[in-house]
């Protein structure tokens, strides 16, 4: 059953994934250096990889997925943006349940995807 608030939820993280990832290529490195830089561009990285798989989420009726993904971002892209802008390295042990959200929001998918095929 498609979720088309699921959907919205992905295209609203995939424009805030694009404007991280300018904010990193023009801001982030100018003022706080290629590492800061880099945490950055690997957190809207993420956060765009996952706000596509939001939406498909949505497309395909995996609500516990979009869940997964959403709290993925941020606590994974969240905590690596933090800790580029603020430098507060107790962030990098939040980061590390981020990937276990997206890990989690990707089983979900991967059963929800058996399910609706063996129906």
């Amino acid at each position: 059953m498609k979720q088309p608030r699921v959907v919205a939820l992905g295209a609203i993280n995939g424009v805030l994934a694009v404007v991280a990832g300018a904010f990193a290529a023009h801001a982030v490195r100018g003022q706080l250096g290629e590492h800061a830089a880099t945490l950055f561009e690997t957190g809207a990285r993420y956060h765009m990889y996952h706000a596509i798989a939001i939406a498909l989420a949505g497309i395909v009726g995996a609500r516990w997925s979009a869940r997964f993904f959403q709290l993925g971002i941020v606590l994974f892209s969240g905590s690596l943006y933090a800790f580029a802008i603020a430098d507060v390295h107790a962030l990098v042990f939040v980061t590390p349940f981020g990937g276990a959200a997206f890990i989690a929001g990707w089983i979900c998918l991967a059963i929800c995807s058996f399910r609706a095929s063996s129906a």
